[in-house]
């Protein structure tokens, strides 16, 4: 799974399929830790027009294939597991290269298509946390397993 993070940390774009406004989600939990590590980030959410963090607000787009550069875009993805193989497609499609599902975002067939059809696909069973990959766990240790540099900056 080390070679995946890399290739995924490799991007120079990331986006959240699922980012949210509501505070309590992981969808806005995810789409902050992006924005906490100075990483360009898209919110993908067909059904609110911005996304808005204390310091900054984020225009949505609906879709993976309406990202300005679908093919250096990772993207992150926090949906229910039922609408999951519709994004996964919809990102293959645009031509994204790599994919992290987090935990309960995914089932079996989902797992295996995302690790089929990407460069790098990431999730189920690994990474630091009882629940499997995920990025606001496992996110720094790989972005230094790419040799990815950040600096923090508040929400």
């Amino acid at each position: 799974m080390e070679a995946a993070v890399k290739t995924f940390f490799s991007s120079p774009r990331f986006a959240v399929v699922g980012a949210s406004q509501d505070a309590s989600k992981f969808g806005y939990r995810v789409f902050a830790w992006y924005h906490g590590h100075s990483l360009p980030v898209t919110p993908i959410n067909p059904r609110t027009p911005q996304i808005s963090l204390p310091s900054h607000t984020y225009p949505t787009v609906a879709s993976s294939s309406a990202l300005p550069s679908p093919a250096e875009t990772s993207i992150s993805i926090i949906t229910p597991p039922a609408a999951t193989l519709k994004v996964l497609q919809e990102a293959k499609e645009a031509g994204v290269p790599a994919v992290w599902l987090q935990p309960g975002s995914f089932n079996d067939e989902g797992l295996a298509y995302a690790k089929r059809e990407f460069k790098a696909g990431i999730g189920g069973d690994g990474g630091r946390g009882g629940e499997g990959w995920c990025v606001l766990v496992d996110g720094e240790e790989a972005m230094r397993a790419a040799g990815r540099e950040w600096k923090g900056q508040k929400l």
